[in-house]
Formats: C-alpha cells, structure tokens, sequence
C-alpha cells in the first residue's frame, strides 16, 4: 500500500502509518529499529532496495531523507515536506517513509525524522553518500545509537580514513570495514592453524581502495609488524601474505569470487571469499549496536604508519630519541670519568709488550756462548 501526501507535518505522516496498517490488517509494530537513510535523489533507489533486502532479517522502520536543493532563490526560502508511505508488500517486511525536503526545512531535517522514531528502539542512521566528517555531532547522527558511513564512496577515501579517525566516537563504522570482515576471518583461522611467529605483512589491492588499507591497519595493530601496501588492477582486495618463521600464508583472490589458501607444509585449498552485496554489509551491521572497538583501533593506527618498523611505535611521544629524560642525563653526569677506564685497559697491553720483547732478547744473547764452544 503506497500512500503519497503533498506539503505534509510529521503528525499527518504518523496517521498515515497508522491507516496504512490497519488497511493491511497489521494493526500491531513488529519492527526492531529505526532505519534513517541520508542521501541525495540519485542514489535513493539503490539505498532503498538495499534497506528493503535487509528488513527480511532486521524488521524496521526505514526512513529516507532526500535533502531537495533548489536552484531558484525564491524557491529557497520556501520550506516544504512531501512524503510517500509505504506499507505491506511495498516496503518489505517493516515499513518505509520517503522524506523530502525542500527549503528552510533543508537545514532542520532532525526536526521531521524525531517524531517518525519508533518508541523504545533503537536508531540507526546510515549515509550512503556525502557523509559528514563528524557523523556523531550531525544534527541527524545524534539522535542515533549506530552511525553507519561508506569511505569507498568518497572522492578521497585515503583521506576521508583519517578524518574518521580525528572524529571517532564510539558506535561509528564504514561499510568499507565490513567488506573484510571475511578476510579477516579467514587470516584468523588460518594463523590458528600453525604455531607461529608473523615477522612481516604485505597487502595487496587496487589503488584508492579503503578496505585494503583498513586490512592493513588491522595487521599491524594486531600483529605489531611491519605492513607493506601494494598496489594491483583489482577487483578490490586481490591478496595478503604473511611471512612468518613457519613459512609463508598466502590468500589469494584474483577474480573478486574464489581465493586461494596457501600455508607452508599443507596443501592448497580453495575458499569461497566473494565480493558482498550492500544489502548483506548493512545486514551484518545491524546484527550488533554496540560500539566496535576493534575497528576504532585499526582506525586509529593510522595510514602514515604502514610500513614503519615495528618498533618504532614503541619510541614515547614526548621527547625524540635524541633528547634523554632528565633522570638518564643526571646518571650519566654521576658516572666516573672514561679516562681512568681508558688507562686500566691499556696497562695490560704494556706488559704484554714487555714479555715479546724480552722472549726476542733470549736468544741473541745465548749465540756467541755456542760459537766459542764450537772454536
């Protein structure tokens, strides 16, 4: 059932909800969460069918904001709501509202998502496209308790990575993350295999792909090795290698679909490691609400430090190698001086000097006592 409403409040659109559940005769909410798509006209549709594919496994409530921008000076300043309610069949197995927003309106999108919340359930806000530097302090992102944002669909993603970093707040993720969850899973289980010691990691990908750096921020702020990024034609993460002193790890995957395990001592198999729709990356994001810490720490390590020696990450902070605490300066001045060292060395090199020179001695003077004997 599809119900359109034209200049429409917040409260018209609640009693549209409730008329368009009772037409189904589904009276009752049976939804687990609230769903608020961020986006832009363009990619609606494919957010939506997403969300949509995602509700057979989380029940929800999916909201879609599209911010409308109009060109027209005179058309800014007028501020207008339309929204279309999609119920049964149409929306899945939850319900979805289409939101969009022209004018003043624009700028006070919180104010017309609040009242669609459902009551006692959590929020989940996910941008698509466009997504704030700062998802936890967006007007929108606020009234959420899971932030969810896309790297890959920056213009810049290597450095769309750091500003994550800058403005992390516990219960933002990417779906660039959740795209390796299977890499991961499967490098774990393959380190559980062998008991080993990982000396150095390399990552192979194509260029300006988030997952493959996120993957290898992960290695190295797990393994504390050194992580080397390289590049290939893709399609996204082609493959990783760990040499190790058992031998090396290899999982590769040339065509986006099949990858190849390979551990020394064991034979080669092939494992199913294909490349996810965004309905199943959404669906595994909505699984669990807490915050991911293990993805803020990868996030954290940052991308400047891939491929620095691992222990250079140990070198504190406040003060360079070539500055030493006051504590180490103070003993060093306590210490006696290296010349008094200097000369205990040398007194035996004196005596030793002395036996050589007399063992030389010896026999010269014993020469002429055998020639007068000889006479």
């Amino acid at each position: 059932m599809k119900i359109d409403l034209t200049d429409t409040t917040s409260s018209k659109i609640n009693k549209a909800l409730v008329q368009g559940r009772r037409a189904i005769g589904t009276p009752a909410v049976g939804m687990v969460l609230t769903l608020v798509i961020v986006t832009d006209e363009e990619n609606a549709y494919d957010a939506l069918k997403a969300a949509n594919e995602a509700s057979r496994e989380h029940p929800s409530r999916t909201l879609v904001v599209i911010k409308r921008v109009s060109r027209s000076p005179r058309d800014r300043t007028k501020s207008r709501l339309d929204a279309e309610v999609r119920v049964g069949a149409e929306a899945g197995t939850g319900e979805t509202v289409m939101l969009r927003l022209y004018g003043e309106v624009v700028n006070h999108a919180q104010s017309v998502v609040l009242p669609l919340l459902l009551p006692d359930a959590p929020t989940v806000v996910w941008w698509p496209v466009d997504a704030p530097l700062d998802p936890a302090n967006d007007p929108l992102g606020a009234l959420a308790q899971r932030r969810v944002t896309d790297t890959y669909a920056a213009e810049q993603p290597v450095h769309e990575l750091e500003a994550r970093a800058a403005s992390y707040s516990p219960g933002d993720t990417d779906l660039s993350w959740t795209r390796i969850t299977p890499w991961r899973s499967m490098l774990a289980a393959a380190l559980d295999q062998v008991t080993t010691d990982v000396t150095s990691v390399e990552v192979e990908g194509e260029e300006f792909n988030p997952s493959c750096e996120l993957l290898a921020m992960w290695l190295a702020d797990r393994l504390d090795v050194p992580v080397k990024r390289t590049l290939s034609a893709g399609p996204g993460l082609t493959g990783v290698r760990l040499d190790s002193t058992h031998g090396p790890i290899v999982l590769d995957r040339a065509d986006g679909t099949l990858a190849t395990l390979s551990i020394q001592g064991q034979p080669d198999r092939a494992v199913a490691l294909k490349r996810r729709e965004t309905s199943e990356l959404i669906a595994e994001e909505l699984r669990r609400l807490d915050p991911d810490d293990t993805y803020a720490a990868a996030l954290r390590f940052g991308v400047d430090r891939l491929g620095e020696p691992a222990d250079q990450s140990t070198v504190p902070m406040d003060h360079t190698p070539a500055e030493k605490p006051a504590e180490e300066k103070a003993e060093a001045e306590s210490r006696p001086a290296p010349v008094k060292k200097a000369a205990a060395k040398k007194a035996p090199a004196k005596k030793a000097a002395a036996k050589k020179t007399a063992a030389k001695k010896a026999p010269a003077k014993k020469a002429p006592a055998k020639k007068a004997a000889s006479k």
